[in-house]
């Protein structure tokens, strides 16, 4: 039981007690249950990698989104983590391909350009063979996270992108639908100022 709520209370989110009540439910699930947690942990470990265009996560060596011909392969959204393109998938909006930084640059951090997959990135931008179906990319969305070390990254891929002759765009930012201006932040009400739209 230690070694299980040792092992658990690495978890991200997961403190001691969250860990000793997780162990405590394993212990109490059926042997059936408990070797279905086992078996989807040793699968995600041993058959889920990188893809080899996009950096999302695949069983293959290509993604699901990058081997689909329908969708627009000129078109790259880029994004910090697999867990982002899989928030932006669930709006059904985005009909374009991905590219997974796998991080921000954080230089507190110790994280530089050279640590994330910019580079490959620039590859997909500069040769079109290194893109998904060996399409041209004539325009590169950015979609990292609204932070300082986001807009930073931010900042770094878009004088890359521009030198490389790319249309290098952002996702919106500002007051989301529902919300109300007297609990927006500062960020979140100065980006809506400067990104206000004609009402016609």
């Amino acid at each position: 039981m230690d070694r299980l709520i040792e092992a658990l209370s690495k978890l991200p989110g997961i403190g001691r007690r969250s860990a000793e009540r997780l162990a405590f439910h394993v212990l109490k699930s059926s042997a059936e249950e408990a070797m279905q947690l086992s078996e989807a942990v040793a699968d995600v470990k041993q058959k889920i990698r990188p893809c080899g265009v996009c950096f999302s996560l695949c069983e293959g060596e290509e993604c699901g989104i990058c081997a689909d011909g329908r969708r627009d392969r000129s078109l790259v959204l880029v994004v910090e983590q697999p867990k982002d393109l899989l928030a932006l998938e669930q709006t059904g909006m985005y009909r374009g391909v991905y590219h997974v930084l796998m991080g921000r640059i954080s230089p507190l951090d110790g994280v530089g350009p050279g640590d994330l997959t910019t580079e490959r990135l620039m590859e997909r931008v500069r040769q079109a063979e290194a893109n998904c179906g060996s399409v041209r990319v004539e325009e590169v969305v950015l979609g990292l996270n609204p932070t300082l070390e986001g807009d930073g990254t931010a900042l770094y891929l878009s004088q890359q992108l521009e030198a490389a002759g790319v249309r290098v765009t952002r996702l919106a930012r500002g007051l989301p639908t529902g919300g109300q201006l007297e609990y927006a932040s500062k960020a979140v009400l100065a980006d809506a100022i400067q990104g206000r739209q004609s009402v016609r």
